[in-house]
């Protein structure tokens, strides 16, 4: 989302330009993370590496790159309004734009209210500004967020540390240590499963697969709602979902039993186990060893959009040749970036050291089958889209350009499969819990037979790069240490599809969660926190937490409506080339379909909307369910038509073909 500045009103400006704003101190150089007093009393951890600048009541706080800031300002003004103009006034007195939205998510961590504001922007900007004030008391702190698109996206888990650290001087954390979680007997799933069905009548989700675990029992494993819109057929245990990246962990799980079998080590160089391995830089290409290849701290950055918009003729082997184009934006070990490839590498590499004599899809998939699913009792998982789909399975849903929940198509979810040891698999609930049950008892299946040692297993949860303020990720999983017992979870996500699984290790609780519409994301952090809920009998947050999460996501997608033109408008389509090539993501035919302009990417094809942005450029949206969102600019390069699409740190260039 982009995000923008505020238009400060003349009262808010009044209020501030008297004074005199105070000299800032020369900037400071921040050799590792610092716990920081605001002059208010508020405290919040600044990131390593990064430069800080106090003025007053102002801090700044620069990463390496220098075009971004997250500046932190506290005021007694009497509203968010006034202490926001305050912020600006004391940071860049003269940068003015137009807000968007102003949101109001729950107050948490010590705070009595919250206030968003969001800001035009136009694409071509790739900028990233955003205020959010935060109330205690009579104070009011505020933080911007200023800066470049990239570098978000590069430091995100930095922002994440000064954002998710920051409270009020007098505020205590929620704590559960050192208390015991309760039983999930019937009245504790019961709670989780009405929460469960409230969050899909709130978030429209047609469909949920849900199964919980304690000590060591499976205590339950259903399903919520149907499987398809306009069908009868109900979701049930066995029924099967894209679990997206929820492969990750499963993906590990199998390099740990080949490391318990002497294949290879951890600490093995990925090129003696596989000599064809290549990144685009040589000298990072020389540092991975087999316990990198799904840390998320090598420096490679999320690169999404070629496997998205190319994948007709890729195979696993060309999954692995575009590890070989890929370059690292940062250090190695230097920041949290995930990498679907990479991921999906490290799967291809296990499959190749178990039967190197098997092309390298047929490896994986034979390898899981052989080592994880089979001895799990995973009997219905798969990589098998044929199989999945003649059988008991969900289908994807979206919203349309409007806001109705509908049936999405698939196309989009097959590009995956080529990469699929980053998120190619099917589930179910009945299924995955199995795996998470194998994740509590550190290796050993239910009749007492190791799969996996301890150590390997273990292994996985190492804390190779720090992840926000409270969590690190391993090797496809996310440890959060914020309530003073380690949980331990990962996310899944392809379109019309959102997972979630989640455990307790020191408690012996977990659970999975499997949706069937892109909304069903939403209900991911909140499932997590009303499962700590109801085990710890913790704070009531997450039932608000959903309810606000509904509501402004429902906020924000009309207030984008507003600035769309469905369909797009005639003039500024009747302007765009027949075909344009990028070298990366393949070839786009525009095509007419009544009054509709539709864009085909071989692929998949969606019908797009237009949009006027305030540089008076025209971008062209994908619109059409489980493929909306792509975001195309129009402009010229070299006297040919162009359309930029962009994603995080990369940008690619479609150019009018003859």
């Amino acid at each position: 989302m982009r995000i923008a500045l505020l238009l400060i009103s003349m009262t808010a400006w009044a209020a501030v330009t008297a004074a005199q704003a105070p000299s800032r101190s020369p900037a400071e150089k921040l050799a590792a993370d610092k716990e920081v007093t605001t002059s208010g009393g508020a405290t919040f951890t600044a990131p390593g590496g990064w430069s800080m600048v106090t003025s007053g009541s102002l801090i700044i706080v620069e990463p390496p790159e220098a075009d971004s800031h997250v500046v932190v300002f506290d005021s007694e003004a009497a509203t968010a309004e006034a202490a926001i103009g305050a912020a600006w006034a004391a940071y860049k007195r003269d940068e003015k734009r137009a807000v968007r939205q102003k949101l109001s998510p729950p107050a948490r961590e010590g705070w009595e209210e919250v206030q968003v504001y969001l800001y035009e922007t136009s694409p071509n900007e790739r900028a990233v500004v955003q205020s959010i004030a935060r109330r205690a008391k009579n104070t009011w702190t505020v933080v911007i967020l200023n800066g470049k698109e990239p570098t978000f996206e590069k430091r995100g888990s930095a922002v994440g540390l000064i954002m998710g650290s920051l409270r009020p001087g007098t505020y205590r954390r929620e704590s559960f240590a050192g208390r015991k979680a309760g039983v999930l007997n019937a009245e504790r799933l019961a709670q989780m499963k009405e929460f469960v069905e409230t969050a899909m009548k709130k978030l429209d989700v047609p469909g949920v697969g849900v199964a919980f675990i304690d000590n060591g029992e499976i205590v339950y494993e259903g399903g919520h709602g149907v499987k398809e819109l306009g069908k009868p057929d109900l979701v049930d245990a066995h029924t099967l979902f894209m679990a997206a990246s929820n492969t990750k962990g499963m993906t590990t799980l199998l390099l740990a039993r080949l490391v318990d079998e002497g294949k290879v080590k951890w600490d093995d160089f990925v090129t003696k186990a596989y000599p064809g391995f290549r990144l685009g830089d040589a000298k990072t290409t020389g540092q991975v060893r087999i316990e990198h290849l799904i840390c998320a701290c090598t420096g490679l950055p999320r690169q999404d959009l070629p496997w998205l918009f190319e994948f007709r003729k890729a195979t696993a082997a060309r999954s692995m040749e575009m590890l070989g184009k890929m370059q690292p934006t940062s250090g190695f070990g230097e920041v949290f970036q995930y990498s679907n490839i990479m991921a999906s590498g490290a799967g291809y590499v296990a499959g190749h050291l178990d039967n190197p004599k098997l092309e390298l899809g047929a490896a994986y998939d034979e390898a899981m089958r052989r080592k994880i699913f089979e001895p799990l009792g995973m009997k219905s998982t798969t990589f098998d889209y044929d199989r999945a789909l003649k059988g008991n399975h969900a289908s994807p849903h979206s919203f349309d350009v409007d806001g109705k929940q509908m049936v999405a198509p698939m196309d989009l979810n097959y590009s995956v499969h080529p990469h699929r040891p980053a998120g190619g698999v099917w589930t179910s609930a009945h299924d995955l819990i199995r795996y998470v049950q194998l994740e509590l008892a550190k290796g050993k299946l239910p009749n007492g037979k190791v799969l996996v040692s301890e150590t390997n297993l273990l292994a996985r949860r190492k804390p190779y790069v720090k992840v926000g303020a409270y969590g690190s990720y391993g090797m496809g999983l996310q440890v959060e240490n914020r309530w003073g017992t380690p949980v331990v979870f990962h996310g899944g996500s392809m379109l019309g599809f959102k997972s979630d699984i989640v455990f307790l290790p020191e408690h012996g609780v977990g659970a999975v969660i499997l949706t069937n519409s892109d909304t069903g994301g939403m209900m991911l952090g909140s499932f997590r926190r009303k499962f700590l809920e109801v085990l710890f009998d913790g704070r009531p947050e997450a039932a608000e937490d959903l309810a606000k999460a509904a509501e402004n996501y429902r906020a924000v997608q009309a207030k984008f409506r507003e600035r769309l033109v469905v369909p797009a408008d005639a003039e500024a389509a009747g302007r765009l080339a027949a075909r344009y090539t990028s070298p990366e993501l393949g070839e786009l035919v525009v095509r007419r379909k009544g009054s509709s302009t539709v864009f085909d990417l071989g692929e998949w094809r969606s019908s797009v909307a237009s949009r006027k942005n305030d540089d008076g450029t025209i971008s062209f949206m994908t619109i059409d369910p489980g493929v909306a969102g792509f975001e195309f600019v129009e402009s010229k390069r070299d006297g040919k038509r162009a359309l930029t699409v962009r994603e995080g740190q990369h940008e690619y260039i479609f150019m009018e073909a003859s």
